[in-house]
């Protein structure tokens, strides 16, 4: 890519920032909605993608995309609910933040962990998406099981405290993950009979049940979400607090590079996505941290890490989508549809054809993230004053908006069921001490890792010895387990130094 190139999508990216505006403010209402999504937004408004010049068409797409994952974070901080699958690791840290009446700070932690991290990958993305392209092209089954072994780690995380609660939650996750038709033979397992979930259990009503409905029926027992020192403490909040959030942001600048990088790698894996990103990233967050035993608490690193890396997911999706025709996600192949329809050649034929377009995805996010963070940080202030409205108010506000969301990715009322039934475990659940996100991790990873280790399985004719062949997954291995050991290690060693 040479600088006049550069400079020329640049330009023509920033000429389009009133159409970036558009999109972004679309796509954070979308994100914070939980059960709409990028996809399904963009394919609601695909008459306007087609009908206008394809630069145009993705560059409103692209800057939509980005946003519903900062969008996501919102209600994950101030009601525990996240918009969307990639936000659920955000509210282990970010909905402590705000019961302790930092909901201001919490969010300026998101966004600014958001902009910042989806900035720095669409920057990296940018300068070496041929080699991003071929480690991506490089990563089959195999690979793909031992980088979703860094996720399901999480539920030991979260085991810490209660081994056994912790260890239950997630097994009972990964057995409702399993319900659907199996990948091998598509015979039926846990359905009882119901066509609805042959495909499997549907994310956004599990995901909307086990958080949402459940955390209004929790909400419902007091007045306020808040503690009294909270509500004390929002109740004096001033433009100081969105200050302090930038602040706890811009120190820990390193941290949000290098878990927005995981998402970045994460994301150019196709298939892979936004969830598995969150939570591997806050996992070795937590892992690599001085204080891992105040995660869960509310502090800024939780919300930093799972936000920077869903972000990062951004830039990476749509990676084999332009260099290999292959797209890394739902929302990647909405964008592969209105690229055919115009006609728009994908793999080497773009760079060669259309290198504005090509590149011009990544100015786009650029310049998105940049506008967004000027527009949205002021906002905070505002928005986090959702959290001294009465439960008599929020309750049911939040089960007739999320019910709908519940309905609206399937259409089915079969799915609002689902998410009541799912509300109920979810209650049971927080009633009794177990973690929801374990439920939930399981629910989202038990799928996925079964889907690969078979097709691992199948290619190798039942051979385990392949899970150990590949070089990448020899690296990734050591990687996983020196995750795991590290930091023992370097506790052990703190230990012994303080002694």
């Amino acid at each position: 890519m040479t600088f006049e190139l550069l400079a020329d999508v640049m330009l023509n990216s920033v000429s389009l920032w009133w159409l970036i505006l558009l999109a972004t403010t679309i796509g954070i209402i979308v994100g914070a909605v939980p059960g709409f999504a990028a996809h399904n937004t963009i394919i609601i408004l695909l008459p306007f993608t087609l009908a206008v010049d394809v630069h145009m068409g993705m560059t409103f797409m692209v800057a939509l995309y980005v946003a519903t994952h900062m969008g996501g974070g919102i209600p994950a901080i101030l009601l525990n609910i996240p918009g969307t699958g990639g936000a659920a690791a955000t509210t282990l840290d970010g909905f402590p933040m705000a019961k302790k009446g930092m909901a201001q700070q919490a969010l300026v932690c998101s966004f600014m962990g958001s902009t910042i991290g989806g900035f720095v990958t669409s920057v990296v993305a940018l300068f070496t998406l041929p080699y991003l392209a071929r480690i991506a092209y490089n990563l089959h089954s195999v690979e793909m099981v031992i980088i979703m072994l860094f996720g399901i780690t999480l539920i030991a995380v979260i085991a810490a405290k209660d081994t056994l609660k912790g260890l239950i939650a997630g097994f009972l996750g990964l057995l409702i993950g399993a319900i659907g038709t199996d990948h091998i033979y598509s015979t039926p397992r846990g359905t009882f009979g119901f066509l609805e979930l042959y495909d499997g259990i549907p994310i956004v009503p599990a995901l909307i049940g086990l958080f949402a409905i459940s955390e209004a029926l929790v909400m419902i027992e007091t007045e306020s979400m808040l503690t009294e020192s909270g509500r004390a403490r929002m109740l004096k909040a001033t433009w100081a607090e969105t200050l302090e959030g930038i602040r706890m942001s811009v120190t820990r600048l390193w941290q949000i590079t290098w878990t927005g990088m995981i998402g970045l790698f994460i994301g150019a894996i196709p298939g892979a996505g936004a969830s598995i990103a969150s939570f591997v990233a806050y996992q070795q967050s937590r892992m690599y941290s001085k204080t891992p035993e105040l995660y869960g608490t509310g502090i800024p690193e939780g919300v930093l890490a799972p936000e920077s890396a869903n972000n990062g997911v951004g830039s990476g999706s749509l990676i084999p989508l332009l260099v290999i025709g292959i797209p890394g996600g739902s929302t990647a192949a909405v964008m592969m549809v209105v690229m055919h329809y115009h006609g728009v050649p994908l793999g080497q034929r773009l760079f060669v054809e259309d290198p504005g377009l090509a590149y011009g995805v990544f100015t786009t996010m650029i310049v998105s993230y940049i506008v967004m963070l000027f527009t949205i940080i002021p906002l905070t202030r505002y928005l986090s004053r959702v959290t001294l409205i009465s439960t008599m108010i929020l309750v049911p506000t939040i089960v007739c908006f999320t019910l709908v969301g519940a309905f609206a990715p399937r259409a089915y009322l079969f799915d609002m069921g689902l998410a009541m039934a799912f509300g109920i475990l979810g209650f049971i659940a927080r009633k009794t001490g177990f973690h929801v996100v374990g439920i939930l991790i399981g629910v989202i990873l038990g799928p996925m890792i079964e889907q690969y280790f078979l097709r691992a399985m199948r290619i190798s004719d039942g051979d385990m010895t392949v899970f150990f062949t590949s070089p990448v997954g020899n690296v990734l291995w050591a990687l996983l387990v020196f995750s795991l050991a590290a930091p023992m290690v370097f506790s052990r060693f703190r230990k012994g130094k303080a002694a």
